[in-house]
Parts: C-alpha cells; structure tokens; sequence
C-alpha cells in the first residue's frame, strides 16, 4: 500500500503565495503520476496538475501560469507552488499518485487525506 500526506495548507490574502507538499509512504516501487486537484466549497473535486515520472506537466487552464508542480522522484514527493493566488483557489487540496507498489502489479490510485487552503482577506 501507499499513503499520501499533503501539507503546506493554510490562510493566504488575495495576491499571494503558497507551496503545498506531498509525500508519498509506504511500499512504493514506482509513482508513474503525481497530481494535484482540489474540491471548492459547494462544488465537485477538480484537476489542478499532474507531473508524470519522466518530467511531462500539464495544468488546468485554470491555474496555468500561475502554479508550478514539481517532484523529487528519489523522495517520493510533490510540490504545488501557487501564486497569484485568488479567493477562487478556494479549496481542499488533495495529491493524488498512480503507481504500483510492487513489479508487475497493475497501476492503482493513491490519494492522501487533503489540505485546506483558504484565500481571504
């Protein structure tokens, strides 16, 4: 199995920045994905950003340009640097890896827990 823990939550103004953290634990033998997406009040979970093992990134329209993912593969983490952020980033934050935790096992879905990020005043 393999647990996800994301950190670096919190309350932000209008404008500013912060970078969440994941760490991935557990018996871990390969994370070929590691994402972010985050669920608003009131509203269903969405995609934020993804960076698969080899480097590749993608982001929602949404957040292009303004956050940046990054993984250290040896360390089984995940970072999501946000700036410019606006009451609208609103949300839970979850990570979430897709990996196998042993060869030859067929790929599966981790997420961790979630971490709330508030953009106020």
């Amino acid at each position: 199995q393999v647990q996800l823990v994301e950190s670096g939550g919190g309350l932000v103004q209008p404008g500013g920045s912060l970078t969440l953290s994941c760490a991935a634990s557990g018996n871990i033998f390969r994370l070929d994905t590691m994402a972010w997406y985050r669920r608003a009040p009131g509203k269903e979970r969405e995609y934020v950003a993804q960076m698969t093992i080899s480097g590749f990134t993608h982001y929602a329209d949404s957040v292009k340009g303004r956050f940046t993912i990054s993984r250290d593969n040896a360390k089984n983490t995940v970072n999501l640097q946000m700036s410019s952020l606006s009451p609208e980033d609103t949300a839970v934050y979850y990570c979430k890896a897709v990996g196998s935790d042993a060869p030859g096992r067929r790929p599966d879905e981790y997420w961790g827990p979630g971490t709330q990020v508030t953009i106020s005043l």
